[in-house]
């Protein structure tokens, strides 16, 4: 059974960290906790003018959830108290858990820069678990490909294709790519949360073909157990995302995400304190943050 579409949403350019525009879709007023997806962000980080500052997301705590980014030009380093370190190029995947507290920076290696992040919320077991990092170079992501259509399998499965992220909850994150004028259907379990994000192209979305460009955001419906996607005369690409919702109560402030406002209290004083997984924070300060001069 085909899923409907119950929501459109346009995503508007804006501006967010240090010299980067964003394209935010869930996480706005209008698409606000979509269980178990706290937010999505098309980034972008273009050349800095003369005397601004790095562009980027300088040194930011998180507590409570799993950031994925996702790169789709430029190439983005990023650096943790822990002393983690790595860089993710044009088709890479970097998958992290902040669990119990980190501390990091993103910021670009080159410019410009243009990537998907999504913040994939934790449930109440995983939120104080050690934090950890998964990535994935964009040759050892699985690629599905039938009738016109290539899926870049990220997590969860298509075209009977696994991926080979482990993941704390079930989840389907798909890089689409589809030719001109083609239909792809995608399984996804009935109950689920469900969207898509466009990335460029036109098409026709769910059972009732809703017509979509580039940068919108189509949330489907709960009941049915299948996505269907018509291409139009050009390319198609877009993300699709789906997860089991946690159904748990979700407080967040800024950077920490939890199930109570006294814990969103606790990450507070543990990050102001250096204690509990932030006892690193206090006097650490990011390389790349002030490397970062001359792009």
């Amino acid at each position: 059974m085909l899923k409907s579409i119950i929501k459109k949403v346009v995503s508007v350019e804006q501006s967010e960290g240090v010299g980067a525009r964003v394209r935010r879709s869930i996480g706005t007023s209008e698409l606000r906790n979509l269980d178990p997806f706290l937010m999505l962000d098309e980034f972008k980080l273009a050349k800095k003018g003369e005397g601004e500052a790095p562009a980027g997301f300088p040194d930011h705590p998180h507590r409570g959830f799993e950031t994925v980014t996702y790169m789709l030009e430029g190439v983005f380093d990023h650096e943790d108290f822990a002393g983690h370190r790595g860089t993710i190029y044009p088709g890479d995947v970097q998958w992290m858990t902040a669990g119990k507290g980190i501390v990091h920076a993103e910021i670009p290696h080159t410019l410009p820069c243009l990537g998907l992040q999504l913040w994939l919320n934790l449930p109440a077991k995983d939120k104080m678990m050690d934090p950890r990092y998964q990535e994935l170079k964009s040759e050892a992501i699985p690629v599905a490909e039938k009738d016109g259509v290539k899926v870049k399998v990220i997590a969860g499965n298509s075209l009977g294709i696994n991926a080979k992220i482990d993941t704390k909850s079930p989840i389907y994150y798909l890089d689409v790519n589809m030719e001109a004028n083609k239909t792809f259907v995608q399984t996804v379990p009935a109950n689920w949360t469900t969207f898509i994000y466009t990335l460029s192209g036109t098409g026709k979305f769910g059972k009732e073909r809703v017509e979509s460009e580039a940068h919108a955001t189509l949330v489907f419906s709960r009941d049915g157990d299948q996505v269907q996607v018509e291409s139009g005369d050009e390319p198609l690409r877009f993300a699709l995302i789906a997860g089991e919702p946690i159904g748990e109560p979700i407080v967040q402030y800024g950077p920490f995400v939890m199930n109570t406002r006294e814990q969103i209290m606790e990450a507070m004083e543990d990050y102001q304190l250096g204690k509990n997984g932030f006892e690193r924070a206090g006097k650490w300060r990011s390389k790349i943050a002030h490397q970062f001069r001359q792009v």
